[in-house]
């Protein structure tokens, strides 16, 4: 490679290889960047870090700027609300100049009271700017507290490849127990305060395989292994119901799942079956006066809600609740003594139904939906822990309203709001406006699009326009309020968020739609998404950007490739673009799991399906739009060599004079910096490429 002057691109050097399937040859010029432990790679990837700063180097006194208004916008000292759970009050709090929050308690007074005596004395359980001192990355897995109140399990990961350590404090001292486990996934107690559960990753693939039963004060290796998940598709969790009473081991792959149960004051018993597994059927429980309520896809990909006593859960004796909806997606539900709350989405929208119980048996009375007052919004449950209780909390916000918690009063159906993001800075609502619209794809299916914008900034297709999308695993795009996105609104931007098929935005089959065999419907419906915007007038065609990550930076690399015409930018963060050569490799985390999502390359159709969209195997010889691609050293999940590989290969091959920037953190994983301050930062820097490449005025 040659790095003369930082002014100039990096060339990585050309080492052909070649893989041979399927009648097809694949070529692989740049194979050699998977050398993490060479240092002609590190080398490589600071000389484009270098490159990169270099070519931005003019926008710096705007990255400031960017940076001091996102700052600007955030109330740095601030608290959560207080969530109830056993005998304390729970909440995080973050202090201005520390980059991590503070994880703290107070012991609860009444049972009623909907927030902590403001008089008792804090006590500080987690402070996790203590944990990130003389670390450059710092996360918090797992965190959850004995029964008793005294111990506190949690796992942490300081290089941001996600593989945690667990280990536990004891409240009462402050001091660290001597246990110690590394590579753990998901924690529980059991009732009786001194036996904890755990899983662990394999070492390679890094799927939770394994549950461990560990007796606190005895030897690490004299834990008892409880279950294995031998399918190398099934990953494993474990859980605790929202009464206490049953502990719930759940393995799933992505369309597959079944759940095996323990009583909580029984935790060296054996472990039982609720209903064995069934290919393309998913289920998941919660329990409640001995019996298990489970959702399941057994006839219909949306999910119904169903009953089975503990004593007997098998299939014979389930009892349907809610039935199967073609046009209502069961999304989950949440169970109480005396109610539940149906979590489910229509029309691409969210909605929370309360149901009483009717009388004392397990029948759900019609109940009520709890009103919002957005065409477009987002709404979850917040933090529900007591199971015995006459409210219900409830997160809100949308595009243009900050992210509110909410108590509901079972009893009369009045919502109570208990706190709003504060925006600080002058934010004024009603400067901007959100919309819903359908673009058609080219298949006649209508795909939903949210919009925000600012009012007194829009001028019908002379805007700039910036469109966000993902589409994979059935993941519905959430949309909520961002105040960082305010540095592009008023300068402007209009702001787009695609619900392409591949997401969940409109139930189970949106996913099937977008996945597998039917991926590239994910690719079009973007584009459409795109073309319908400018030719309604929501953006210059001149001055289009896309924006996605992981998933969604497969999607950048296909419409890049599809159609580089219509975007003048495109930010891809850690995106998966190597489709081919990750998916052949069974050896790299996550891959024989992700054959349900893409497909096995070892089939041949499958394969062909794939390499015809892969990003890193269509590039070719044309004209490409300007391109910031993101990518972290420690990522797990796709590793730093696809966006390195697919950088190299495009600076060779793509044509024009539009820039390429590839910008590798050399000290964080998939979800880039992982301190408040540090991460604002990398934000800035996305914002001045895309303003600079937009010519988006101040």
């Amino acid at each position: 490679m040659s790095t003369e002057t930082v002014l100039q691109p990096p060339v990585a050097a050309i080492r052909h290889t070649e893989t041979r399937l399927h009648g097809h040859t694949l070529v692989d010029d740049y194979a050699w960047l998977r050398e993490r432990e060479n240092p002609e790679v590190i080398e490589y990837l600071e000389a484009e870090n270098a490159y990169c700063s270099a070519s931005l180097a003019a926008t710096e006194p705007l990255q400031k700027r960017l940076y001091d208004e996102m700052l600007s916008h955030i109330k740095e000292t601030d608290v959560s609300v207080p969530f109830r759970s056993g005998g304390f009050w729970y909440y995080s709090r973050t202090e201005q100049g520390l980059q991590y929050s503070i994880q703290c308690r107070k012991v609860a007074g009444s049972i009623s009271a909907s927030a902590p005596d403001s008089l008792a004395p804090e006590e500080i359980i987690l402070d996790i700017n203590e944990l990130a001192k003389g670390e450059s990355f710092m996360a918090v897995g797992s965190m959850t507290v004995s029964d008793d109140g005294h111990l506190l399990a949690y796992s942490i990961d300081n290089k941001g490849f996600r593989q945690y350590t667990l280990q536990v404090k004891d409240l009462r001292t402050g001091e660290l127990l001597p246990e110690r486990v590394e590579r753990v996934g998901s924690v529980v107690w059991a009732a009786d305060s001194r036996t904890l559960f755990y899983t662990i990753e394999d070492e390679e693939q890094k799927r939770q395989y394994q549950l461990f039963r560990h007796q606190l004060g005895t030897p690490h290796d004299s834990d008892v292994l409880v279950y294995e998940e031998t399918d190398e598709r099934f990953n494993i969790g474990a859980g605790r119901t929202r009464d206490r009473q049953y502990l719930i081991l759940g393995s799933a792959s992505h369309t597959t799942s079944e759940e095996r149960f323990l009583r909580a004051d029984q935790p060296t018993a054996a472990w039982s079956l609720i209903a064995p597994r069934q290919d393309s059927i998913e289920y998941y429980a919660d329990h409640r006066g001995g019996l298990f309520y489970i959702r399941v896809n057994d006839t219909g990909r949306n999910f119904r809600l169903i009953t089975a006593p503990v004593a007997s859960p098998g299939k014979q004796q389930w009892t349907e609740l809610i039935p199967h909806r073609a046009d209502v997606m069961l999304e989950d539900f949440d169970l109480f003594a005396d109610f539940a709350v149906v979590c489910e989405r229509s029309a691409g929208l969210e909605h929370l139904r309360v149901t009483p119980f009717a009388g004392s048996g397990a029948a759900l009375a019609p109940g009520r939906e709890i009103a919002f007052p957005e065409p477009v919004y987002a709404a979850h449950p917040h933090i529900n822990r007591e199971f015995e209780t006459a409210t219900y909390r409830y997160g809100y916000q949308s595009l243009v309203t900050p992210g509110s918690v909410y108590e509901y009063d079972i009893a009369t159906g009045a919502s109570t709001l208990l706190k709003q993001q504060e925006v600080p800075g002058g934010f004024d609502r009603t400067l901007y406006a959100s919309e819903r619209i359908f673009a058609t794809a080219p298949d006649g299916v209508e795909v939903p699009v949210s919009l925000v914008y600012r009012k007194d900034r829009f001028r019908a297709g002379a805007n700039p326009l910036w469109v966000y999308g993902y589409g994979s695993y059935g993941y519905s795009l959430p949309i909520g309020f961002n105040s960082n996105r305010l540095s592009l609104l008023d300068r402007g931007f209009v702001l787009a968020y695609a619900h392409i098929r591949g997401g969940g935005d409109l139930g189970k089959p949106w996913h099937d739609a977008g996945r597998l065999m039917h991926k590239q419907n994910t690719f079009t419906d973007f584009i459409a998404v795109v073309e319908h915007l400018t030719a309604r007038g929501y953006g210059d065609p001149a001055r289009v950007s896309a924006e996605g990550g992981s998933a969604g930076g497969l999607l950048m690399g296909a419409i890049a490739n599809l159609r580089p015409d219509l975007f003048r930018a495109i930010v891809s963060h850690v995106p998966f673009v190597d489709v081919m050569n990750t998916m052949l490799d069974a050896s790299l985390p996550l891959t024989v799991p992700e054959y349900e999502e893409w497909g096995n390359p070892n089939e041949k159709e499958a394969f062909e399906y794939m390499l015809s969209y892969s990003p890193y195997d269509n590039l070719a010889a044309k004209p490409y739009p300007a391109m910031l691609v993101k990518t972290s050293l420690y990522d797990s999940q796709v590793m730093y060599w696809e966006p390195a590989k697919y950088a190299a290969k495009l600076r060779r091959l793509g044509t024009g004079a539009h820039r390429l920037l590839l910008q590798t953190n050399m000290s964080a994983g998939h979800g880039g910096a992982s301190g408040r301050y540090d991460y604002l930062k990398e934000i800035a820097l996305d914002y001045a490429f895309l303003l600079e490449e937009l010519k988006a005025g101040e």
